[in-house]
């Protein structure tokens, strides 16, 4: 667990090259926003669409930035800010910066290899990287590209399921397994037919030449992974192989979600010698009992605002949960785009944050060097905030620094 009490002793991590060092076609993108028009540019409208919208109205994603806009910064100043240190501790390891790179499904269909590019990314930069159950590319392979990645898993409801896929991830070196636990059924994302996405994918006239309009990802992604990679399939949903994108018996694969509860929690405690995470929770109670369930940690996430319309940003319980934690860890994800927003949450209780699209965007925009780039933006607006706070260390935020507009 990550220790803010802990003094810097370690000397200042570089945070950025100097812009000469970027390359060109990278020096463009100044924040993680700049990559989001490129993608969209470049992707089909329906895979737009769905990496983007969120669920019905879209409230609840639109909470996630309203939530962190309400908090404004008293910095202090006449501190001697020089060798400031972003690194922090989470679960033992020692990163060079308090955020990482969430689960994101699909995200080989949206970037070539999509997948390997950011955790390659996040090695490099020494950041966690999270895999999603619902990836394209093989969990093995994936670990064997980084390391300290971690294994998210969609579950369903059935031990004869959940334990083989407990000793699959295990069998590979995993040592982190954050189960998500608010999917037990589709949401409604009306954007995604209005974009003529749908699970399973069919090609449709409007599909088609949504694809054929988009020369960059079709010839880019698309048929460069069925030539060197066969028809994508989703390979880490259970401890066998998944259907492929296009089959027809892809949901049936992906029921008995809603089925799932606490008890198949200890029973993946019970077999699971690693850190346990649970993964899209707000609500202090689940909070508690996650807790006492044997979690190492928590998740706070309306899931990027794509599952519960109006589900509030885990940002709003983050100063209660964080009163409860007694030793477990504490993360949140949703709309973080600048450093402030990561301050804020650390302020607010967080031990470590997630960031989710941007980091998509900037693979489709770039590629490895794309979330690289991304990554040292990010931290380049940490190191110059905690300069501009008064403070030369993650472990000297704290809530004295932010108030409620």
């Amino acid at each position: 667990m990550l220790d803010k009490s802990t003094a810097v002793t370690a000397p200042p991590a570089t945070v950025t090259r100097t812009e000469s060092a970027v390359p060109r076609a990278l020096q463009k993108y100044l924040a993680l926003d700049d990559f989001e028009p490129v993608a969209r540019r470049r992707i089909p409208k329906f895979l737009y669409g769905y990496i983007s919208g969120g669920a019905e109205t879209d409230a609840a994603m639109r909470d996630n930035r309203k939530a962190l806009d309400e908090y404004g910064f008293v910095p202090r100043v006449l501190n001697d800010v020089s060798g400031r240190d972003q690194t922090t501790t989470l679960f033992g390891k020692t990163y060079a910066s308090p955020f990482g790179i969430p689960p994101m499904g699909s995200s080989a269909l949206s970037a070539y290899r999509g997948d390997i590019v950011l955790t390659k990314a996040a090695k490099a930069e020494n950041v966690p990287m999270i895999l999603s159950a619902s990836s394209l590319i093989t969990l093995e392979d994936v670990r064997a590209a980084n390391q300290a990645a971690w294994y998210q898993a969609y579950l369903a409801g059935l031990p004869e399921r959940i334990e083989p896929l407990v000793d699959r991830v295990a069998a590979a070196g995993y040592d982190t397994f954050v189960v998500t636990a608010d999917v037990p059924v589709p949401p409604n994302r009306e954007n995604n037919i209005r974009n003529g996405f749908q699970v399973p994918l069919a090609i449709t006239p409007r599909v088609f030449w949504d694809t054929v309009t988009h020369p960059h990802w079709l010839f880019g992604t698309w048929a460069r992974t069925m030539m060197n990679f066969g028809m994508p399939h989703f390979e880490n949903m259970d401890a066998k192989r998944g259907p492929p994108v296009l089959a027809k018996n892809l949901m049936r694969n992906i029921g008995a979600r809603d089925q799932l509860a606490w008890k198949h929690v200890e029973l993946i405690r019970k077999r699971w010698k690693g850190k346990l995470v649970v993964k899209g929770l707000v609500s202090p109670a689940d909070a508690r009992i996650a807790r006492e369930s044997g979690v190492d940690g928590v998740m706070l996430s309306n899931h990027g605002g794509r599952q519960l319309d109006y589900t509030m940003s885990g940002l709003r319980t983050l100063p209660e949960i964080a009163t409860e934690a007694k030793g477990m860890t504490i993360m949140v994800d949703g709309g973080i785009r600048r450093g402030t927003d990561v301050i804020k949450a650390l302020a607010l209780g967080a031990h470590f944050v997630w960031v989710g699209r941007p980091f998509l965007y900037a693979a489709i925009a770039g590629g490895e060097a794309g979330v690289q780039r991304a990554i040292t933006l990010l931290k380049a607006e940490i190191d110059r905030n905690l300069a501009l706070l008064g403070i030369r260390s993650i472990s000297e935020i704290t809530p004295d620094l932010v108030r409620k507009f």
